[in-house]
């Protein structure tokens, strides 16, 4: 068995420049969590997961009780008014654009079992050699092929 096998091919993706807002609506219709993010001719450029916008449109201010101690408040006021410009803007301002891991068609369960446990990613980029998307495998993915393959034959 295979990514190839595994991989699910119709790939919600986006680009550098799709707004927070659609970012946030193809999550929600699509029901996903996470999607890699490409330039316009379907490279990998980055991912972007529902963490990453959540932790981009939270306005936090520090308030300081004193020299040695600090806490970080949510201003409500100020989130109402914050967090509609900063779905206006691209996903490229919050993406996650560096030290990105992928697998490739051709890499076995062994290795995917061991990418997704070991970096803790729910979803991971599959991508020809062009490092065009060609697909996304999920934890969800590979779980329900060892539920199929050893626990409900």
């Amino acid at each position: 068995m295979n990514v190839r096998e595994l991989m699910i091919k119709d790939v919600i993706q986006v680009t550098q420049d799709t707004p927070l807002k659609e970012v946030l609506g193809l999550f929600v219709r699509h029901k996903i969590g996470g999607a890699p993010v490409v330039n316009e001719r379907g490279q990998l450029t980055g991912m972007v997961s529902d963490g990453d916008v959540l932790r981009f449109i939270k306005p936090i201010s520090p308030k300081y009780v004193n020299l040695f101690s600090y806490y970080v408040e949510l201003d409500r006021v100020q989130a109402e008014e914050l967090i509609p410009a900063q779905l206006e803007r691209p996903v490229r301002d919050c993406m996650k654009k560096s030290n990105l891991v992928t697998l490739q068609e051709s890499d076995g369960f062994e290795e995917l079992v061991s990418i997704l446990s070991r970096h803790h990613f729910k979803k991971v980029p599959v991508l020809d050699p062009d490092r065009r998307v060609v697909g996304v495998i999920s934890r969800g993915d590979v779980l329900r092929y060892i539920v199929s393959k050893w626990i409900q034959p």
